[in-house]
């Protein structure tokens, strides 16, 4: 009975022992029996991958884009002439008409410059009367004087009339010698009255050019001096600094009494700067692949973090019509209303456009978009299994997919996860997509 059970013993571990080997033996020969397969097979060297064709993108795509929001219109305002700040009317936050006096400045300088102008023009327009009185009465002198040159011609020929009678009478011996040379002597006189009289038109008519000139000349001091008046009259005007256009003060940098200079140069703060806020106007880069979807008009939706569930509605204004040749992007500007200011000045906004693109979008797995020193790529595989390399271009990346605006044509198949060292013309074993 002993015997037995050892004999029986023997054959539970022999049966376990031969278990054990065939559990691993048989896998370890069924591997090597694969490899010698794959070793001698014609394929050798072949590897799979998968692929996926490129899926259209349909409808209009949004375009999202960051940008800031700034005012339709901002200006700093600068002094135009220089002295102290007697009041200030305004402080940032109030809401200002255009013409509202903002701020008053007192200028006792120029207020003496002023006054010393007039002073000055007062002083040239009595030289100017001066120069006319002359000027008149030597017009008076000079119709005298031709009033004279006018007798004297008339003496001259009557005595030129008399001189010739008597001195055909003389010939005739009718009269005495000396009477004809008295009558000659006389017609003499009267030609050297006339000459006289005419070298005394000549000066006065002179002298009427000059005191015309001189005229001239005043009146031309006049007329600069009450430019310089008008000049320091417009400079004093600016004592008030009013509000250029309707608006709210968003920057105020003066206090009673500040002393401030006139000009807006190196180092020169503003008074004020003010902005109109009813309507606001956005600038964002649309990068080039989308350029030609912008048109002027077209509705734009601006996203703003602090209204989540308020999209403001603006519409495209303008654009640059040139790409910047850094960021090959067009700079758009959108505007829109704010009539109930929600909005304000420098806050950070999203623009989003709906666009229709002007040629097919093709959206392909993120995992099958290669970054490679020649830019972006993707491997196809064609007819035999042959690879090639094929340049994109992208549009937007959408997280596990991205966007190609070129390069594709929508009929080939794309390998997904490529290996690594897989080279143009390389052959490849296709796997069928599981479903």
């Amino acid at each position: 009975m002993p015997e037995t059970k050892t004999t029986w013993s023997l054959l539970i571990g022999l049966a376990l022992l031969v278990g054990l080997l065939v559990i691993g033996v048989v896998p370890r020969l069924r591997q090597n029996a694969e490899l010698v397969a794959a070793s001698t097979a014609p394929d050798t060297g072949v590897v799979s991958v998968g692929v996926v064709p490129p899926k259209r993108a349909d409808g209009p795509i949004d375009l999202v884009l960051p940008s800031n929001i700034q005012a339709i219109e901002e200006t700093a305002i600068h002094a135009r002439t220089s002295g102290y700040v007697r009041e200030r009317y305004v402080d940032i936050g109030d809401r200002v008409a255009a013409g509202k006096v903002l701020a008053q400045i007192d200028t006792p300088e120029l207020d003496q410059e002023l006054g010393q102008a007039r002073a000055a023009l007062a002083q040239t327009r009595s030289g100017l009367a001066q120069a006319q009185a002359s000027f008149t009465q030597a017009q008076a002198n000079l119709q005298q004087a031709r009033a004279s040159v006018d007798q004297s011609k008339a003496n001259e020929g009557f005595a030129g009339a008399s001189a010739e009678r008597f001195i055909r009478l003389e010939r005739m011996e009718l009269v005495a010698h000396q009477d004809a040379d008295e009558k000659r002597a006389a017609f003499a006189a009267a030609r050297a009255a006339t000459a006289a009289t005419q070298a005394n038109v000549d000066a006065m008519q002179a002298n009427v050019g000059a005191l015309e000139a001189s005229v001239a000349a005043a009146r031309a001091n006049v007329t600069a001096s009450e430019a310089n008046v008008q000049r320091l009259l417009a400079l004093q005007s600016f004592q008030k600094v009013e509000a250029p256009f309707a608006g709210i003060i968003t920057t105020r940098g003066i206090d009673r009494g500040a002393l401030i200079t006139s000009g807006s140069g190196t180092g020169a703060s503003p008074l004020f700067r003010i902005a109109r806020v009813e309507n606001l106007r956005i600038f964002v880069n649309v990068p080039q692949t989308f350029v030609r979807s912008i048109v002027p008009g077209q509705e734009a939706r601006i996203l703003v973090p602090e209204y989540p569930h308020r999209p403001f509605v603006g519409r495209i204004a303008s654009t640059a019509g040139a790409l910047d040749p850094t960021s090959r992007t067009l700079l758009t500007e959108v505007r829109l209303g704010n009539e109930d200011h929600a909005l304000m000045p420098g806050m950070y906004a999203q623009v989003k456009f709906s666009v229709v693109p002007a040629d097919a979008v093709w959206v392909i797995p993120a995992t099958a978009l290669l970054a490679r020193a020649a830019g972006s790529q993707v491997i196809a595989v064609g007819r035999g299994g042959t690879v090639r390399y094929l340049p994109v271009q992208l549009g937007r990346d959408l997280g596990q997919s991205v966007e190609i605006v070129s390069g594709l044509t929508g009929q080939e198949r794309l390998v997904v996860s490529p290996p690594d060292g897989l080279k143009e013309g390389d052959r490849v074993a296709v796997e069928e997509p599981r479903t």
